[in-house]
């Protein structure tokens, strides 16, 4: 691929200004300067998006460095983007069993003969799953009416999903 003088020029003055902009930062790689160029959208420049800068736009690149870095006394870290703390989609209000918790539930409901809140606390199985012990079922010669109920209510919601 041959480049343009000018080209060549351009990318050779913006490898300067990151130079001098990561001395003055005392940073030690290039993508040290990112956390101090800021975006419109809030927070500071991902590596990624410096990067693709560097070769679709690095005049842009060179202005934003020289801008908020090289130009500047003393240059300023910019906050990171806000973002959403982890589990804040989880539902709320919900009860949280821990496991052991969990299957005493489980066991005082069979003892109790509680199917539908056996049903509600048992883990979901998948498919496969049901599909798996089902054909172990026929294989011994058993029938568990329970299995198939639970198998053909897995699939009902399985395609009510789908719609």
């Amino acid at each position: 691929m041959n480049l343009p003088e000018t080209d060549l020029k351009t990318l050779q003055e913006l490898e300067d200004t990151i130079r001098k902009a990561v001395k003055k930062i005392n940073g030690t790689k290039e993508n040290d300067i990112c956390r101090y160029l800021p975006i419109p959208n809030g927070g500071y420049m991902h590596h990624f998006t410096m990067r693709k800068m560097k070769t679709e736009e690095p005049l842009a690149l060179s202005a934003l460095i020289d801008r908020y870095i090289n130009k500047v006394e003393r240059p300023t870290s910019v906050a990171p983007k806000p973002r959403a703390a982890r589990g804040s989609r989880k539902r709320r209000g919900g009860i949280n069993f821990s496991r052991s918790e969990l299957e005493k539930l489980i066991d005082i409901a069979n003892r109790l003969g509680e199917d539908e809140i056996i049903n509600k606390l048992s883990p979901r199985k998948s498919l496969a799953a049901y599909r798996r012990d089902l054909i172990m079922s026929v294989k011994n010669n058993e029938v568990d009416e329970k299995l198939w109920k639970d198998y053909a209510q897995a699939v009902a919601e399985a395609t009510d999903e789908d719609l």
